[in-house]
């Protein structure tokens, strides 16, 4: 259970971080104040007070969500706030310089976001992006007060009914160590195939930023 609504939450996080982080960068005014405003809702509130109102104060207005869908919601949107801050953050973190670069070499607005912005986007966002899943998946230990049964409920059970507390939880905290280092190798993984091209010092072994994105294959080309 507790491997399941992260794997799910952290689907929800990703597509709420794309789509909010997006936003904060629309040309449209009124796109980024509504993004905005989402973003600091969701921060601003403690996850565990939105766990409790979506599944007991929703339920009062006509919407009814199960344990583990309320779990789910609540967790990948929570985590999808912060998340959204990281997609913005390494979208500018890109140098205007290589908009100008695609541009020159008549590529769209869509498509030098695509192939040449946003790939190196993600290189710069994964170490955090897999801060914040490690932190969904401590996150998910609340899950246990709406009565879903993850590894803290029935810790929780099991401490009641043999009050062996010690081996419980130590139990408890090696299944979560395991599942964040599982996470974290994951996430290393794909930086380093991102960065395979770069030296040490973040440099591309010709000393050219577009190696690796699209703008390589046209150059090439030319």
């Amino acid at each position: 259970m507790t491997v399941a609504v992260f794997l799910l939450g952290s689907l929800l996080c990703i597509v709420v971080a794309a789509i909010a982080g997006f936003g904060r960068l629309s040309r449209w005014m009124i796109v980024r104040a509504a993004a905005g405003c989402f973003i600091e809702v969701f921060r601003g509130i403690p996850v565990i007070v939105q766990l409790y109102i979506a599944y007991y104060v929703l339920p009062v207005w006509g919407v009814s969500l199960s344990p583990f869908y309320a779990s789910v919601v609540v967790i990948g949107v929570n985590c999808g706030a912060y998340g959204a801050e990281v997609v913005r953050g390494a979208i500018l973190a890109v140098p205007a310089g290589q908009w100008e670069a695609a541009i020159a070499l008549n590529f769209s607005r869509w498509q030098t976001f695509r192939r040449v912005v946003f790939t190196q986007a993600v290189e710069i966002m994964l170490p955090s992006l897999g801060t914040l899943l490690i932190d969904l998946l401590k996150t998910t230990a609340i899950v246990s007060l709406v009565t879903l049964v993850d590894v803290t409920f029935t810790a929780q059970q099991l401490r009641a009914t043999t009050g062996n507390t010690a081996v419980i939880y130590g139990l408890v905290l090696v299944v979560y160590f395991v599942l964040a280092s599982i996470i974290d190798i994951a996430v290393r993984s794909l930086e380093r195939r991102f960065s395979r091209h770069r030296f040490h010092d973040g440099s591309r072994p010709d000393g050219a930023w577009w190696r690796g994105t699209a703008l390589d294959k046209v150059v090439h080309r030319q």
